[in-house]
């Protein structure tokens, strides 16, 4: 997501190209080989090396029951601070460079500018958002080991905060920019108290 905005603003001559379907296959095809690379590792150690009374006891679904030796914990924790390490570059790399085109180009309007620089706030907002997610593993693999349902309760706030919340944000942001759908909001939220004008 963050790539393609730096394409569609910082190479705009070049975004058709760049951005056509068959090169946005081979990236979603690429994101989702490499992502699921540790879910493969993790899953074959454990089918590899669990007793038999792993598959049989009454236990609580969590990828925490199938890390069974530390170093699993350890290589996972790596994984996901690398994940999140390059995504934290390549997401201030072109948010900078995203910055930096917008004000140039609106550097006489300055409305233009602040309605720019305010979507590409909410943007990097919503895009941190998604970066947390990233840290609650090692939140809730803590919070379970001290207690369950503190557990369970953190694990639905991180579901709704960072998985959630932020693949809802993009639409709520532009509905909120059209005013018929604003004001319809607006009445909901009030509960039809107010009276049209």
């Amino acid at each position: 997501m963050t790539l393609e905005r730096y394409v569609a603003i910082c190479l705009p001559l070049r975004h058709a190209e760049l951005c056509s379907p068959r090169s946005t296959l081979h990236g979603i095809l690429t994101i989702h080989s490499l992502s699921s690379l540790p879910c493969i590792v993790v899953l074959s150690i454990f089918f590899a090396s669990a007793s038999y009374g792993s598959y049989t006891q009454g236990r609580m679904c969590s990828v925490e029951i199938i890390i069974i030796h530390t170093w699993q914990g350890h290589l996972r924790s790596a994984i996901n601070q690398f994940y999140f390490l390059i995504m934290c570059i390549t997401i201030m790399f072109s948010y900078v460079k995203i910055m930096r085109v917008a004000k140039a180009a609106s550097a006489e309007d300055k409305k233009s500018t602040w309605r720019g620089l305010r979507t590409v706030g909410l943007h990097a907002l919503q895009l941190l958002l998604c970066l947390i997610q990233l840290w609650c593993p090692f939140i809730e693999a803590a919070l379970l080991k001290i207690n369950l349902m503190l557990f369970i309760n953190v694990t639905y706030f991180n579901y709704i905060t960072f998985i959630l919340a932020p693949r809802c944000l993009s639409p709520l942001i532009y509905g909120l920019r059209d005013e018929l759908f604003f004001h319809a909001l607006k009445r909901l939220a009030l509960c039809g108290l107010r009276k049209k004008h």
